[in-house]
């Protein structure tokens, strides 16, 4: 019997020189992405060693982590948690400020995890084309030395149905966040000719869809 999914149909994502390895898996409803990523502690660029990614939240879908070797930090609120391969599959609920990152302190050895979420209604939603033109951001801001630009950040992670955590105490923090995100991401980002999506970084069979979203919401093209 031929395999279901054959690997010339999944995307493999490279960052950071090589030090995060993004390998696109099957995805079964109700999931609309999965990927197996690989942390190589060894190459991790200097510049974000035992530097946290900021938090984050979506509001619209469901997240989960599972690690297959080695020890990975995933951060929920303000509960820190060390997931192994012993720990199963970890839940991210809806409208949870999380991130995740290599244990502090550790610069070798290699992280290896699930990474997948369901599926939703939105039109702009994590899936793989968000992971592909994050990725391929982060590569060009990390690795070639552009300059981040908060305003594309937002936009993208608009695009992702992701929005930047503010602090736990801001009252309404959640709803303020993503009204921040859709109001300069989205509407201010569009007016001043921002995209959350580029072809360069967005498969061929990806792109009219990516397109369609982002007339859909009056992005210049």
């Amino acid at each position: 019997m031929p395999p279901s999914n054959p690997p010339s149909a999944l995307s493999v994502q490279e960052g950071f020189n090589g030090a995060i390895i993004s390998q696109e898996r099957h995805a079964l409803p109700p999931l609309v992405f999965s990927f197996e990523v690989t942390f190589h502690l060894a190459r991790w660029p200097p510049s974000l060693r035992n530097i946290k990614p900021p938090k984050h939240f979506h509001p619209y879908q469901e997240e989960y982590v599972e690690v297959l070797e080695g020890f990975l930090c995933v951060e929920v609120g303000n509960q820190a948690h060390i997931l192994t391969p012993q720990s199963g599959q970890f839940r991210i609920p809806p409208w949870v400020n999380h991130r995740l990152y290599p244990p502090p302190g550790v610069t070798d050895g290699t992280i290896r995890f699930l990474l997948s979420g369901q599926d939703t209604a939105e039109s702009f939603k994590l899936d793989t084309i968000f992971f592909t033109n994050w990725y391929g951001y982060q590569e060009e801001t990390v690795v070639v030395g552009k300059r981040v630009d908060m305003i594309q950040v937002m936009c993208m992670f608009d695009a992702g149905g992701s929005y930047l955590s503010l602090p736990e105490w801001v009252p309404l923090g959640k709803r303020l966040a993503m009204g921040m995100g859709i109001v300069l991401g989205r509407w201010l980002g569009g007016f001043l000719g921002y995209r959350p999506y580029f072809e360069r970084w967005t498969r061929a069979e990806d792109w009219p869809l990516a397109r369609r979203r982002m007339q859909t919401a009056s992005y210049n093209l």
